[in-house]
């Protein structure tokens, strides 16, 4: 067992060190924490009402990789986050 000696320094030093020792180190962790969102799935008629398309049109999309689905069973799914990346901003 090590035996750590403080010398010249009060309680109240020591406990104000640890205190700044821990602010800073919260403050670090909130500039890069980010929370983890539960993944949401949208459905090719959800995608389309989102989008202002037709049904027709969120399917050609999906052919030409514009929009990457999800297949469970039958059914087709499109990742809420997916979709809202493949909106590319237009530079004037």
């Amino acid at each position: 067992m090590q035996t750590v000696q403080f010398i010249q320094v009060t309680p109240e030093q020591l406990q104000n060190a640890i205190i700044e020792g821990v602010k800073s180190q919260l403050e670090d962790l909130k500039k890069h924490f980010q929370p983890k969102e539960p993944k949401q799935y949208l459905g090719r008629q959800e995608v389309a009402k989102m989008l202002s398309v037709d049904l027709s049109t969120v399917h050609n999309w999906t052919k030409k990789g514009i929009l990457t689905a999800n297949q469970i069973g039958g059914r087709v799914f499109y990742l809420r986050s997916d979709v809202e990346n493949a909106i590319v901003k237009l530079k004037n």
